[in-house]
């Protein structure tokens, strides 16, 4: 007897907003009117031709390849242009994308996935189960080296024989076999089977995230890496297409005309939606106060103090998201190898300072890798954490003089002996401000810091090689468990920028992946409280995001994942 789980898309205009879902406080914002409420607006207000509006989500995105891409500004594009079994609607639910059903067995290790009739690649083929399972397969297959193919695929049966085997260092033990995981498309390409080798109660949440989207496998093989990088061989089964793309001038994305899938047709009515790809804010705010962008993200921080909330009837919507940003330092690099050191920088950092004063409030201080909003079996996972107690003090003071007596246990009193260090950083939001602060602050600890400012093409690269000796890094949540968070930390896992490696952690990783709820949570907790006492990496501040608005786009809505969705946007005149 199955476990059925049937969902219909009828069933969504009845969902109700769950915050317990979705970690309570961050709610999902639509800041312009529910989808459902506008639809008659819309089509009212986009009646003709030509009708498109104008965002600005990022710069130039590193890649648009589903399988490689890992950051907020690239996943903000493939969510209007891609789409998974699963989607996640404008009340954090999941509803049927490529799939319209599906079932789990009752041991909760085999899901069986129902495609929709008449899917479409957007050149117009035939899209099957056998692309998700070329796709899936493609995530785990060692060449790809996609960063989150642990993440998303790594629970389902035969993973280790894809990559290898690894050992504890990393080095295959056998030849991957990519075709070794067991996704498995019927015959007649109407079902996915995909068996798990433990029970992953969130493995819905994967199957709507945006890496395991399918990709055609003859245009990739054909065109190699290059497949992403333009128009004529981007083929995608969104909403929307792309069209036209000027690197560091736009990306124009047209509707898909032969869009098959979750999202309701009837309300992607604008013909075509423009991106932006500015790094510069000034641009991007120039753009806005224009007329050019309805939306820009990149808001310059000294102009903030002036702008008026949207709760107070302006145009600056700020919005809670499940997400921390830190500082990465190099494991692998002397000095950090010496976790007493790590410990150093980390107190000697007064993060409420960072967040009430350099980040304007807009941030919140952290005193925790996992922050806000995300659950565990008895709450919210950070209540519960260190027995209930910060991993940081709020006294900078007491904390200043234990990181100055580290440094000496360390063997380098006041500084002494410290090589020059380098901080790398991107040019936006408070990225500068805060490396210029840590400068000054870690020249309590007579440490000389030099600030290497990286454009953005260059940052993501440089980093995951490691190729840096302290970096802003940062991570939103995909889904709603900490292990989203936790797992970037584990020796081999592709978004390991700090490339810290540490066995016993490697273990409490492996020991939480069970269906058990309450071992998987004790687990987590327990690498928490580790990968704290070993300053793996610097908490600073947990996420808001921040944008500016014109009251005249309607039907898009930021979730609380870091992401603007605009399948449903309109201009209203």
């Amino acid at each position: 007897m199955k476990n059925k789980r049937i969902i219909a898309v009828a069933m969504a205009a009845g969902m109700a907003v769950s915050l317990a879902a979705c970690g309570g406080s961050a709610s999902t914002t639509d800041t312009t009117g529910t989808a459902d409420t506008a639809t008659t607006e819309a089509a009212a207000a986009t009646d003709g031709e030509g009708t498109g509006f104008t965002v600005q989500l990022g710069p130039n995105p590193e890649t648009l390849d589903p399988a490689l891409n890992a950051a907020v500004d690239g996943g903000n594009t493939l969510i209007t242009i891609e789409e998974p079994l699963l989607i996640i609607d404008e009340n954090n639910e999941i509803q049927p994308g490529q799939a319209e059903s599906y079932e789990v067995s009752d041991d909760g290790l085999v899901w069986t996935f129902h495609l929709r009739d008449g899917l479409k690649w957007s050149d117009g083929s035939d899209l099957t189960a056998k692309d998700f399972e070329y796709s899936f397969k493609r995530l785990a297959c060692p060449d790809t080296a996609a960063p989150y193919a642990e993440t998303v695929v790594g629970m389902i049966d035969g993973y280790q024989d894809a990559i290898g085997n690894p050992d504890a260092d990393g080095n295959t033990t056998t030849d991957p076999d990519w075709d070794a995981l067991n996704v498995v498309a019927s015959e007649d390409g109407k079902d996915l089977t995909i068996t798990l080798s433990y029970p992953c109660s969130y493995f819905d949440k994967l199957a709507a995230f945006v890496a395991t989207s399918p990709v055609q496998q003859a245009t990739v093989e054909a065109n190699g890496d290059a497949w992403c990088t333009e128009p004529d061989t981007y083929v995608c089964n969104g909403p929307y297409m792309i069209t036209d793309w000027v690197p560091s001038e736009r990306i124009v994305l047209s509707k898909n005309p032969n869009y098959v899938g979750g999202w309701d047709s009837s309300k992607i009515v604008s013909d075509t939606i423009t991106l932006l790809l500015l790094e510069d804010s000034s641009a991007a705010y120039a753009a806005y106060n224009s007329g050019e962008a309805q939306l820009v993200k990149d808001v310059p921080t000294d102009e903030i103090p002036s702008l008026t909330r949207a709760e107070d009837g302006g145009d600056f919507y700020l919005d809670e998201i499940m997400g921390t940003y830190y500082i990465s330092l190099n494991d692998q690099k002397e000095p950090f190898t010496d976790p007493n050191v790590r410990k150093a920088l980390s107190l000697a950092i007064d993060r409420d300072y960072v967040a009430s004063t350099i980040m304007q409030g807009i941030y919140t201080p952290a005193t925790a890798l996992v922050g806000p909003g995300i659950v565990d079996n008895e709450g919210y996972f950070m209540d519960n954490a260190n027995g209930g107690k910060p991993y940081i003090g709020d006294d900078y003071e007491a904390n200043l003089e234990e990181a100055k007596q580290l440094m000496a246990d360390a063997g380098y009193p006041d500084g002494e002996g410290f090589p020059v260090v380098e901080y790398s950083a991107n040019d936006a939001g408070y990225h500068i401000p805060v490396a210029e602060y840590v400068q000054q602050a870690w020249g309590e600890l007579g440490i000389t810091v030099n600030i290497n400012k990286v454009e953005w093409a260059s940052f993501l690269p440089m980093r995951r090689a490691g190729d840096y000796d302290i970096s802003r890094n940062g991570w939103s949540m995909d889904y709603n468990d900490p292990s989203n968070m936790l797992e970037l930390f584990t020796t081999n896992n592709g978004n390991n920028d700090g490339k810290y490696a540490n066995p016993a952690f490697d273990k409490l990783i492996e020991e939480s992946r069970v269906a058990d709820k309450a071992t998987h949570f004790e687990k987590l907790h327990e690498a928490e409280d580790m990968l704290m006492a070993d300053a793996a990496c610097i908490p600073v501040a947990y996420y808001n995001d921040f944008w500016l608005q014109s009251p005249s786009l309607k039907g898009t809505w930021h979730s609380p994942y870091g992401y603007w969705y605009l399948q449903y946007g309109y201009i209203e005149e």
